[in-house]
């Protein structure tokens, strides 16, 4: 399992807010919980945190990826989006943001929703109040030799098209050097928000037939994840074990506010 929780900007103790969501998913999808109650599970220990607390109402999203064998399933919350890359990139998640929901019902375009003054108000997050629903996104599909997947926050997106992504996650060899080159390319662009990217996955048979490889661990997808803040600086990346049946060394990225 992979994930990335971000804790939400405006509120305070977001950091905390994403370390509860990561420990709870760690522990109950390692007892055995589907992925969507442990996702359930982490907005309730949110929440009984808000209430030990007398000023906090504290949040964070959350986008986490198990991968099996041959597949991916893949839950979110909030506006940190999962991408599929094969040589061509695809946003796997849908972001749950009012905007979000407008360029679903065709209301406006991509290129509008880019620069809508809203575009970073969530309709759900984990935690925040007792009055959220929140109803994770869910998504699975196959994943094999050659296929990649990225996890990211909002840093990312807010900074760099997905045709600029895309590029970089073709241009570059490795999924270290394709995480390196992403941030740089959102810090490069403004960084005005932190900046976490988790790539899974070693590139393989592309278009062209050409062979870019990693190496893979224990058997497991080659991964490579990192975490900036706004200044360029190191954050956060706490080393977990994998908690699929082959146990892989996984990076599980937390952006700090």
């Amino acid at each position: 399992m992979y994930l990335v929780a971000d804790g939400v900007g405006g509120h305070a103790d977001g950091e905390v807010a994403a370390a509860i969501v990561r420990d709870t998913l760690q522990r109950d999808v390692g007892e055995g919980l589907p992925l969507i109650e442990a996702i359930h599970r982490s907005h309730r220990a949110v929440l009984d945190e808000i209430d030990r607390r007398t000023d906090s109402n504290m949040g964070s999203t959350v986008v986490a990826a198990r991968i099996g064998s041959d597949e991916y399933d893949i839950a979110w919350v909030g506006d940190s989006r999962a991408y599929f890359y094969d040589g061509e990139l695809k946003q796997v998640s849908r972001d749950h943001n009012p905007v979000s929901e407008m360029v679903a019902r065709g209301a406006i375009t991509p290129e509008q929703a880019a620069s809508h003054p809203e575009r970073n108000v969530l309709s759900q997050s984990l935690g925040v109040s007792e009055a959220i629903n929140v109803a994770p996104g869910r998504i699975r599909g196959d994943f094999g030799p050659g296929d990649q997947l990225i996890l990211c926050s909002d840093g990312l997106t807010d900074e760099i098209s997905d045709t600029q992504i895309a590029q970089i996650m073709g241009r570059e060899a490795t999924p270290e050097a394709q995480v390196k080159g992403l941030i740089e390319a959102a810090l490069n662009a403004g960084g005005r928000d932190n900046v976490t990217v988790v790539v899974i996955g070693a590139k393989g048979e592309q278009a062209g037939g050409s062979k870019k490889g990693a190496s893979t661990l224990g058997g497991s997808p080659a991964v490579y994840a990192d975490a900036k803040d706004s200044g360029g600086h190191d954050n956060k990346v706490l080393m977990l074990l994998g908690l699929m049946a082959a146990i892989a060394i996984a990076w599980v990225a937390i952006k700090i506010f």
